[in-house]
C-alpha cells in the first residue's frame, strides 16, 4: 500500500528540500526522499553542497586561512605567535561539526514545515490514473505516490577516463577534503572552482601545489581583466598554475600518482604527486532513477531534459538543480526549487539566469555577476567600464587585505548596469548589492548616488561605479 502525497521531492540537496519547504508552505502534503548518509548511517540531507561541497569546503578554506594569517599576517598586527602547529584532525573534527550543523537544521525545518522525509533511494516504478509511483529503498522499501514529482538528484564528479577516483591517491571533492595528512606534493587537473578552493586549502596548510589546465586562458568564465589579476595573485600565493596542458597517461602506484603531460610549448612532463586531485566537472546523477520506466526524457550527456519553467517531458514531472541545464550552484538549485513549488500552486515562480552570482571563494574572493567585458564585446555591445581598487579602500587598509578591485560594466547609452566584476576581500557578500541592482535595472549612477558607510569595503562598489563616469572620488 503506497502512502500518497501531492508533492514528492527526489533529492534533499538544496533544490530539492528548499521546494518540499515551500511546497509545504503552499499547502500540499509533501515528501522529501533522500539517500545521502552520515558516518553513523543516519540521514545527512543538503546533498553535495552540505556534505561534501559548499560547506565543508568553506569550513576548511577559513580554517586554513586563519593557519595561513597566524603563520604570515599576525606579527604586522603586533600578535607574535611561537610554536604554531598544525592540528589536521581537529581542523577535520570542526568541519563535520559544520556540516552536522548544516544536516540537522535541514532535517529540523523539514520537521518544522510538514514535509514528510524519508531516508533512502528514490526511484521510479510506474505511472498511472495520473499518480507517479516511487520506491524508496532505505532500510526498509516503501512506496510512495503523487500528482507532483520534483526531481532534484544533483551531480557527480566527473572522472578521467581510465583513471577512476579511489578517494585515497586519485581524488574528487569528496576525497579532497578528506586527505588525513598535509601531502608533499599534491597535484590537481582543473583550474575550476573546486581545484582552486581545494588547491588553496592545501596550499595553505603546506602542500606544494600544481594546477593543471587544458585550457589556454586562466578562468575563462571570468571577466579577463579580473582572471588576469587572480592569476597573479595565486602564483605569487605559491599556485603552480600551467596552462594549455595535454594530460596523458595517469600511473597509480602504491603510495603516488605519476601524471604525464605536455605543457603548452610542448614539452613533455612528468611529475609525481602524493595526492591528485581531479576537478573538471560535474555530471548529472539520474543513475538509479529508473527514468525508463516512465519514459523521462535525458539528454546525449543524462541532463533531465526540461523547458524554461523546469517542466520535464512527462507531465506534472519537475526538475531543478544540478540535474537540469544550466550553471550548476547550490543557489541557482534554491532558486528553481522555490519558483517550481509556486508553478504547482498556479502560481508564476521565477528565476532570472542573468542575475545568478556567480562565487570563488579563494583568497582574494573573486565574485561577480552578469555579462563579462568580453562578452559585452563579442556581442557588439557598446559600454563604458570603471574600476576601483581595494588599495585605496580604507577598510581594506585596515584589514590588511588591499589585493584586487571592483568593477563595474555598464550600458554607454541607457548607463544601466550589465555585469559586476570583484576580486578581493568579501567579494562574496559584496556582489549582493550588485545582484539587486541588476534586478531592479539600476544604472552605474544609481550606485554612485548611494550614501554608502565608511569606512566599509562597499565604498569601492559606489566609488567603481562612480569610475564608470571618470568622477571616482578616492582614486
Amino acid at each position: 500500500m503506497s502512502k500518497q502525497f501531492d508533492v514528492v521531492v527526489i533529492g534533499g540537496g538544496p533544490g530539492g528540500y528548499i521546494a518540499a519547504i515551500r511546497a509545504a508552505q503552499l499547502g500540499f502534503a509533501v515528501a522529501c526522499v533522500d539517500e545521502w548518509k552520515n558516518d553513523k548511517g543516519g540521514p545527512a540531507p543538503g546533498g553535495t553542497c552540505t556534505n561534501v561541497g559548499c560547506i565543508p569546503s568553506k569550513a576548511l578554506l577559513q580554517s586554513s586561512e586563519h593557519f595561513e594569517h597566524a603563520g604570515h599576517s599576525f606579527a604586522e598586527h603586533g600578535i607574535e605567535v611561537q610554536g604554531l602547529k598544525l592540528n589536521l584532525a581537529q581542523m577535520k573534527k570542526r568541519k563535520d561539526v559544520v556540516v552536522k550543523q548544516n544536516n540537522d537544521g535541514i532535517l529540523y525545518l523539514l520537521k518544522k514545515n510538514k514535509v514528510t522525509f524519508f531516508h533512502g533511494r528514490g526511484s521510479f516504478v510506474a505511472a498511472k490514473d495520473g499518480l507517479y509511483e516511487i520506491a524508496v529503498a532505505g532500510d526498509k522499501l516503501e512506496t510512495l505516490s503523487a500528482k507532483h514529482v520534483v526531481l532534484a538528484t544533483g551531480s557527480n564528479a566527473r572522472a578521467l577516463p581510465g583513471t577512476p577516483f579511489d578517494e585515497q591517491l586519485v581524488l574528487s571533492n569528496t576525497g579532497a577534503l578528506d586527505i588525513n595528512a598535509v601531502p608533499k606534493k599534491l597535484g590537481v587537473i582543473g583550474a575550476g572552482v573546486i581545484g582552486l578552493e581545494m588547491g588553496s586549502v592545501w596550499r595553505r596548510l603546506g602542500s606544494e601545489v600544481t594546477v593543471l589546465e587544458a585550457l589556454p586562458v586562466f578562468l575563462g568564465a571570468v571577466d579577463e581583466q579580473i582572471a588576469k589579476e587572480a592569476q597573479k595573485l595565486m602564483t605569487k600565493q605559491g599556485l603552480g598554475i600551467h596552462l594549455g596542458v595535454k594530460i596523458g597517461a595517469i600511473v597509480v602506484g602504491k603510495k603516488s600518482v605519476t601524471v604525464n603531460y605536455t605543457s603548452a610549448a610542448g614539452a613533455e612532463t612528468a611529475v609525481e604527486f602524493d595526492k591528485l586531485i581531479i576537478s573538471i566537472g560535474r555530471t548529472p546523477n539520474t543513475i538509479g532513477l529508473n527514468a525508463e520506466a516512465v519514459g523521462l526524457q535525458l539528454d546525449e550527456r543524462g541532463f533531465i531534459t526540461v523547458d524554461g519553467d523546469c517542466k520535464t517531458s512527462l507531465p506534472n514531472v519537475w526538475a531543478v538543480g544540478d540535474v537540469v541545464r544550466g550553471p550548476m550552484l547550490a543557489h541557482k538549485a534554491e532558486e528553481e526549487g522555490v519558483a517550481v513549488a509556486e508553478r504547482i500552486a498556479g502560481q508564476h515562480g521565477h528565476v532570472n539566469f542573468n542575475t545568478i552570482p556567480w562565487v570563488i571563494y579563494t583568497s582574494p574572493e573573486i565574485a561577480w555577476v552578469g555579462r563579462t567585458e568580453q562578452q559585452l564585446k563579442a556581442d557588439g555591445v557598446a559600454y563604458k567600464a570603471g574600476t576601483f581598487p581595494f588599495m585605496a579602500n580604507g577598510r581594506a587598509r585596515a584589514l590588511g587585505d588591499t589585493s584586487g578591485m571592483v568593477k563595474f560594466l555598464a550600458d554607454a547609452v541607457t548607463d544601466e548596469i550589465l555585469g559586476v566584476h570583484i576580486i578581493g576581500p568579501m567579494a562574496s557578500e559584496l556582489i549582493s548589492e550588485a545582484v539587486v541592482a541588476m534586478e531592479f535595472k539600476a544604472s552605474a549612477e544609481d550606485i554612485a548616488r548611494i550614501c554608502h558607510a565608511h569606512p566599509s569595503l562597499s565604498e569601492a562598489t559606489k566609488e567603481a561605479a562612480l569610475a564608470v563616469d571618470k568622477r571616482a572620488l578616492n582614486f
